[in-house]
């Protein structure tokens, strides 16, 4: 693989997201509703952790956290990746281009997944505010931004491959939003609560969220590591799939 290529794809489809209108209203939507539940959650529940805004059990079923956020700002950054060059007609020429189908899928894949930790990026002045107001466990927030990078990382992927199905971006939108909520249920306690006892277990592996929250426990366990990362692998192997089959 031609790393060239890859930094070349990276460039382009960074710059486009940077400079897209829709970037920067997803960005500062994201910013917004996160600093609302950090300052909520800080100061009405007395919860001085990081942990807060990327948690998903009570009370943070008011206060949306960020990998349910996820689940509605990766769709928007990913529908166009594959579906807007398929539907223009570009793909056919950047696929006859000197660059492989791998490398064209990790570049936009390392792009899409650099705007979304550009939007999370903001969150780090929670964690100077904290070490003001008390000692937070440094592992823990290390922790946590591994996991939440992972948990992106696999939401990209996931978008990514949708991406590349559909000539329709907002087809393309919709079934990702759809697919990572569908995930992001499988997590949620109440809805396990309702399940026998004996697929409990399964639903929570199942669930991304169930190994991104161990990771903002502080435990980085080797379970949680291979689940990620294998998902990260798959759908973007899927993807090339999928492109290859325009050539069949």
């Amino acid at each position: 693989m031609n790393w060239s290529n890859v930094l070349t794809i990276f460039k382009r489809e960074f710059k486009y997201n940077i400079y897209s209108s829709v970037a920067y209203i997803i960005n500062i939507v994201f910013l917004i509703i996160t600093a609302w539940s950090f300052t909520n959650l800080l100061f009405l529940f007395n919860i001085v952790s990081i942990r807060s805004i990327f948690e998903t059990s009570i009370p943070q079923l008011i206060y949306p956290p960020i990998p349910l956020l996820l689940t509605i700002f990766i769709p928007a950054i990913t529908m166009r990746t594959f579906s807007e060059e398929m539907r223009s007609g570009s793909i056919e020429l950047l696929l006859t281009k000197p660059v492989t189908d791998t490398e064209i899928i990790i570049g936009k894949f390392l792009s899409a997944l650099a705007v979304t930790m550009l939007a999370i990026a903001p969150t780090i002045f929670y964690v100077i505010g904290l070490f003001f107001l008390g000692t937070p466990d440094l592992g823990i927030i290390i922790a946590t931004y591994i996991g939440v990078l992972l948990l992106s990382g696999l939401y990209v992927g996931i978008g990514l491959l949708i991406s590349s199905l559909t000539e329709h971006q907002v087809i393309s939108f919709i079934v990702t939003f759809l697919i990572l909520f569908f995930l992001f249920l499988f997590n949620l306690e109440w809805l396990l609560s309702k399940m026998p006892s004996a697929l409990v277990n399964i639903f929570e592996y199942i669930g991304p969220n169930y190994h991104f929250s161990n990771m903002a426990r502080g435990v980085i366990d080797t379970k949680n590591l291979i689940y990620l990362l294998s998902g990260i692998t798959i759908t973007l192997m899927l993807t090339r799939v999928s492109l290859e089959r325009r050539k069949w």
